[in-house]
């Protein structure tokens, strides 16, 4: 059986570099589900309980099935709203990373679920292939309310390399909240950008 690390696979996209980078992310096929509102409240705990749901699903298939072995990537969101925006108006779109071969088990994964978890949203969670292209990327580390100066950093390195943004806020969770203190947390803040 194939066993996947999608951290050493895809290393660019998981590097945990302080300085700001260009890169190039391939299309990729995540599991995705949107919603609004504060990251603290009901929904969005049901949300990222609806996607582990059914990305452990995909995992267990694909073990049993002798196809490959891997961990559950870190969780990764979009969002729309900032630092000074009322929280109960943020859009996000959380997000978990698959392996390729998800494809194949994908529909039995959400049969599944939807069986044994019915107080989940389920059916808001989609497969998609996601294409962001080139992007620049920084390292944030602390709690997420002091990323404005990183993501200033970035954004003058992206003004200095002759690129603007074309896409949304994009945040990689390296450290899970809870289990790291809120001083040691690391996040990886994406932007999808253009020439121009």
């Amino acid at each position: 059986m194939d066993t996947l690390d999608f951290k050493k696979q895809y290393r660019e996209l998981y590097a945990a570099r302080p300085a700001p980078v260009l890169l190039t992310v391939p299309e990729l096929p995540y599991l995705m589900i949107d919603g609004k509102g504060d990251p603290d409240g009901a929904e969005y705990a049901a949300a990222v309980s609806a996607l582990y749901s059914v990305a452990y699903g995909i995992r267990g298939l694909l073990k049993s099935a002798g196809t490959v072995i891997y961990s559950v990537p870190p969780l990764s969101g979009q969002w729309d709203g900032g630092p000074t925006a009322d929280r109960s108006d943020w859009t996000w779109t959380m997000m978990l990373q698959q392996p390729a071969q998800a494809v194949d088990v994908v529909d039995e994964a959400f049969a599944g679920v939807r069986g044994k978890k019915p107080e989940l949203p389920i059916d808001e969670v989609r497969w998609e292939l996601f294409d962001e292209g080139e992007c620049g990327q920084i390292l944030h580390v602390g709690p997420y309310a002091t990323e404005p100066p990183t993501r200033d950093r970035l954004m003058e390195f992206l003004a200095a390399q002759g690129r603007t943004i074309r896409g949304r806020h994009h945040e990689i969770y390296l450290s899970a909240p809870g289990r790291v203190a809120p001083e040691k947390l690391k996040t990886l803040i994406r932007y999808p950008v253009r020439v121009g």
